[in-house]
């Protein structure tokens, strides 16, 4: 059995899943065993990671948490990440596989080039998770699941200068955490991203900001439940400095989705002002339609798999085919003794 050992630097929702995931895979027994360092800004974020064990040992450091680790997880708080970069770069070992989870790929990828040292390899994830947790959006780690990213997609964004091996194993590794991995253009992510997650904050925050200034606040706070408590739940698990730069850095494309919202609900607007029940029974039932269709493709994941969407492997397979360099000799090289 070979031991993989892994840091991760941040402990919210993904971050704790992936450690639960990397937990359960443990006690399967397959042919490597994952030791995890953790490392946490957040004092009480860090002491229920430790309570629910999520790591074998935990840093009051991030460098010495990804110190000569084989894959460094960067699951952070966003107005952290480009921090966490420049603390950790120095202190990689040659070959170590940098997994971003932050939810933008591009300001990643510049902060690599300008902090890592040549040897060590940024693939940026996203993760599109369990269908099952669709509709629970809170990210914290009391929402951590070990079958978070089981049958959901990966999406893969390598840096410029990664290697095959690197990219080959994060592939794996996606696929030991229970999800397909799908490659994508880190540009193409970020512009969707925008309007997956960037705009859904953006309603609800300026949706909490409008009814907090409003006349109706006074009452109307004892009123809200949880359609509105859904809407604005950025607030309750997202510090607004990591709010603000998801904003920032992909503000260009965070824009365009902005203005066409508000075309569509000036539009919306301006049939509720002359009572037009046509043009709202049409837009809300061909919403609906699309909806129900997209829901029904996102529950049985039935997408197109002819563009670059590997085939999942056995978990014991995982990390046989990474061939080449170091990084491969490390992780797939087996003792003596050990079964076949």
């Amino acid at each position: 059995m070979t031991d993989i050992s892994v840091a991760i630097l941040g402990f919210g929702r993904i971050g704790a899943s992936v450690a639960l995931a990397l937990r359960r895979y443990n006690a399967k027994g397959g042919n490597h065993h994952f030791k995890i360092a953790g490392f946490d800004t957040r004092p009480s974020v860090e002491k229920k990671a430790a309570s629910m064990k999520l790591a074998d040992e935990f840093s009051n450091r991030a460098f010495n948490a990804a110190r000569n680790r084989d894959i460094v997880i960067v699951a952070m708080p966003y107005a952290e990440v480009q921090a966490i970069y420049e603390l950790i770069g120095p202190d990689l070992r040659d070959g170590c596989v940098v997994i971003d989870m932050s939810p933008l790929s591009l300001p990643s990828a510049a902060w690599a080039d300008k902090y890592l040292q040549k040897e060590a390899h940024l693939v940026s994830v996203t993760a599109v998770v369990n269908p099952d947790y669709l509709f629970e959006a809170v990210d914290d780690i009391d929402h951590a699941h070990e079958d978070l990213f089981d049958k959901g997609t990966m999406l893969l964004m390598p840096g410029p200068s990664c290697i095959k091996g690197a990219v080959e194993l994060t592939a794996d590794f996606a696929q030991l955490l229970g999800a397909i991995p799908h490659f994508v253009d880190p540009a193409e992510h970020d512009g969707l991203i925008a309007a997956t997650e960037g705009l859904p904050a953006l309603l609800g925050v300026t949706a909490f900001y409008m009814f907090s200034k409003s006349q109706g606040w006074g009452d109307g706070q004892r009123m809200i439940n949880p359609a509105f408590g859904a809407l604005t739940h950025h607030l309750f698990d997202t510090h607004p400095d990591d709010i603000r730069d998801t904003w920032l850095k992909n503000r260009e494309n965070l824009l365009r989705y902005a203005d066409d919202l508000i075309g569509v609900l000036q539009n919306v607007r301006s049939r509720l002002a002359v009572n037009d029940q046509a043009a709202l029974e049409a837009l809300l039932v061909e919403a609906s339609t699309e909806y129900e269709q997209w829901i029904n493709r996102r529950v049985k994941s039935r997408w197109d798999r002819d563009q670059g969407i590997s085939t999942p492997s056995p978990a014991n397979d995982m990390l046989r085919g990474v061939m080449g360099g170091y990084l491969a000799g490390k992780l797939t090289s087996k003792k003596k003794g050990d079964d076949e």
